[in-house]
């Protein structure tokens, strides 16, 4: 039966082309109903004068609230008096893990168009707030009028570092909790739908006259879905997929679905609930490698950022305050009007200092108890037994994918088919609503996502029904994809630089130069989560060294690689190098992460990494990497003004290279250790040094180093002669 769909309600329609960013959000329902207390709300939260700092709106509700939908909704609203643009991050992984705020900044930087190549690299402080990303991100934010939409916040120590002094800015933040520890905010708490508005949904979800012909099965089936949106969309799928199922039987299934999940001989319920997922084995082995490398690599990686707090229950509010929207409609109440009641406006309060914004509580909470028997796992279980057998493969399957985002060209990898395949089987789980749709990518090519709150069930699924070597299957054949694609894009960047891999089938085909640079830059993040993830879980390291070695050489051609991916890359290539016992391979990387460091005058951090890649090219017995080494902890010493030491590794470092007859290098450091010479007021030695210099480039015929260094020998003798 089609499918009836809805168009946006009067004045609520997004302003397209005036306010920048809109095309980023999440793509949200195509339909939408009711929530008119809650919008009202919000509009009159945001509307309240603020002092100090951006104001903040938090809307708390458990998974399935259809939280993020109604951040979405108020956005599209509000967007014309934000000028300036509109961004977006979501600060939770799909396994629950918590992004960290730094990360989080770097990309909203990006978004707003700052130049986030001289924004220094993580790791300098421990404290959040002052990480240079976010530091950088609130600078940028000053004097203007930009909304960020922050979904699925873990705690406030994510969100307090993003807060600029810009009362201009709004901060709009969706999690499973109020957010505790930050002044000034009444959390918006979402229940579920009303009466009229989950019989609305149902009705245009379903199509055709099934709900509007049964009445009474209509409210039964809202109200054993608790009238939450995500279970009312799954029921409705389900009706949609089996035509000659009746309304008052489904809803019927449903109760007893949700019963047995919950019985007490039907294994632990916990396990069928997505708020508070149990760590999976990947899980808790990348969180493993990542606590060892910070543990073993104190000097070559930097600091976590400080945990925040969590809001310990939903209901949870101000004391002597209601928090607005909490009041759920009674069943014979009429639904209210469109648009905000009147607010009194309340006393302007003087400014305070942004140290006070935030007091963290001891111990972070937990977030928002789940009843025993919420209806998502009932309507989830019988979405997913009416699955055929491919699509249930594929639905598995993409929680393999970096993010949990797909589009036909990861889906076809993950399970082996052709890319037309996919397409439709994407198609289908999004129809079943099993699949959220996201934003498009910049070629048009559709793109899904799996929705958090079935994530971890489907991760237990996963691990339940396919075998482990499926499983690693599986995730070799993405990586293999990726590499493909990206070595192809780098082709088409610089077919100077080699030769491409062989062509992929049609609809998986970067076409053109620019089509490979928007490829690369817009699945950036997720191509690095796909590499991070490969080479934390360590058994696949291989295809996940290819990739990394296929991003550092295509993502510089794009011109939009931040110093802070390639760090990020280096350090994988190091954690690998380490992992396999290879020292030149890891001496390479620490050379590489150094130079970052050095480049973005981090010199004692450069120099610790000089000096470990100096033991792993000892181990090695290879000159070449440490000379270079010696030379890059010389360059640190010199800027650290220890022209002594300077002078000294210079020293060592130009030995090495006249050993292996390397004249153009030794030109070069005996000119480094003549300027050492001059900061030591050695002028003597300097200049002998200067000379030698002279020397080896006349025999090497380098004119333009020949000029240089006799500048420098004639400024340091006029110096002299002039009694410096």
């Amino acid at each position: 039966m089609a499918r009836k769909t809805v168009t946006m309600e009067a004045g609520t329609a997004a302003p397209a082309g005036r306010v920048p960013g809109l095309d980023r959000l999440p793509a949200g329902p195509a339909l939408f109903v009711g929530r008119r207390s809650e919008l009202a709300a919000l509009r009159a939260a945001a509307a309240r004068p603020a002092e100090g700092r951006s104001p903040v709106l938090v809307l708390a509700g458990r998974p399935g609230s259809g939280r993020t939908a109604l951040a979405v909704r108020f956005a599209v609203t509000v967007a014309e008096q934000y000028p300036d643009g509109v961004l977006f991050a979501r600060l939770s992984a799909p396994d629950g893990g918590r992004v960290p705020p730094a990360r989080a900044a770097r990309r909203l930087l990006e978004q707003l168009g700052a130049d986030t190549a001289g924004v220094p690299l993580p790791g300098a402080v421990e404290d959040g707030r002052d990480d240079p990303a976010c530091v950088a991100l609130r600078a940028a934010l000053a004097g203007r009028r930009v909304l960020l939409l922050l979904d699925d916040v873990r705690d406030a120590g994510q969100l307090w570092p993003l807060l600029a002094d810009e009362p201009g800015c709004l901060v709009l933040a969706t999690t499973a909790g109020p957010l505790t520890g930050i002044e000034d905010i009444d959390p918006v708490i979402l229940g579920g739908l009303d009466r009229p508005a989950a019989a609305d949904l149902l009705g245009d979800l379903v199509g055709g006259t099934r709900i509007s012909c049964d009445p009474v099965g209509g409210a039964d089936l809202a109200e054993a879905c608790g009238s939450q949106p995500a279970a009312l969309r799954l029921m409705a799928g389900r009706l949609r997929g089996n035509p000659k199922l009746a309304v008052t039987e489904a809803a019927e299934e449903l109760v007893r679905a949700v019963a047995e999940a919950f019985a007490p001989g039907a294994g632990p319920a916990a396990e069928a609930k997505p708020e508070k997922p149990e760590k999976t084995e990947k899980a808790e082995k990348t969180e493993k490698t990542e606590k060892t490398e910070k543990t073993e690599k104190s000097g070559r990686t930097g600091k976590a950022d400080r945990p925040g707090t969590t809001a310990k229950a939903a209901g949870t509010a101000k004391p002597g305050k209601a928090a607005p929207g909490k009041r759920r409609r009674g069943a014979g109440e009429e639904p209210k009007t469109a648009g905000p009641e009147p607010v009194a406006t309340p006393p302007a309060e003087p400014a305070r200092d942004p140290a006070s914004w935030v007091r963290p509580a001891p111990e972070p909470a937990e977030p928002v108890p789940v009843p025993d028997n919420d209806p998502l796992i009932g309507a989830f279980t019988l979405a997913y037994a009416a699955l055929p057998a491919a699509q249930a493969r594929m639905l598995r399957a993409l929680t393999l994918a970096p993010a949990q985002c797909a589009d036909l060209r990861t889906a076809s990898a993950l399970v082996g088919c052709p890319a037309p395949e996919a397409a439709g089987t994407l198609a289908a789980l999004a129809e079943r609503e099993l699949l959220t749709e996201e934003p498009p990518a910049a070629d048009g090519t559709a793109r899904y996502r799996v929705p958090g709150r079935l994530h971890p069930r489907l991760v237990r699924l996963r691990e339940r029904e396919d075998r482990p070597a499926e499983i690693e299957l599986a995730r070799a054949r993405l990586l293999e994809r990726l590499v493909r694609l990206t070595e192809s894009a780098r082709a088409l960047l610089d077919p100077a630089g080699g030769p491409g891999p062989d062509p992929l089938p049609g609809p998986l085909r970067l076409t053109s130069a620019a089509h490979a640079r928007q490829w690369l830059l817009g699945e950036r993040d997720l191509l690095l989560g796909a590499v991070a993830d490969a080479i934390g879980q360590g058994d696949l390291d291989g295809s996940a060294g290819r990739l990394v070695t296929a991003l550092l050489r295509a993502l510089p051609l794009t011109g939009g690689a931040a110093p802070a991916d390639l760090y990020q890359l280096h350090e994988l290539v190091l954690t690998v190098a380490e992992r396999h016992g290879r020292p030149r391979r890891a001496s390479a990387a620490l050379l590489n992460l150094g130079d970052l460091q050095a480049a973005d005058g981090r010199w004692e951090q450069a120099r610790g990494h000089y000096r470990a890649a100096l033991e792993h090219a000892r181990g090695a017995d290879d000159e070449a990497l440490c000379a270079r080494a010696l030379e890059g902890a010389a360059g640190c010493h010199r800027a650290l003004g220890d022209a002594v030491r300077a002078a000294d590794w210079y020293g060592r470092a130009l030995g090495l290279r006249q050993s292996m007859g390397d004249q153009a290098a030794e030109a070069r450091l005996l000119a480094r250790v003549a300027e050492a010479h001059t900061a030591q007021r050695r002028f003597e030695e300097a200049e002998r040094e200067y000379r030698a210099s002279l020397a080896v480039l006349r025999r090497l015929g380098d004119e333009r180093g020949r000029e240089a260094v006799g500048t420098a020998l004639a400024d340091l003798r006029e110096r002299v002669s002039a009694g410096w």
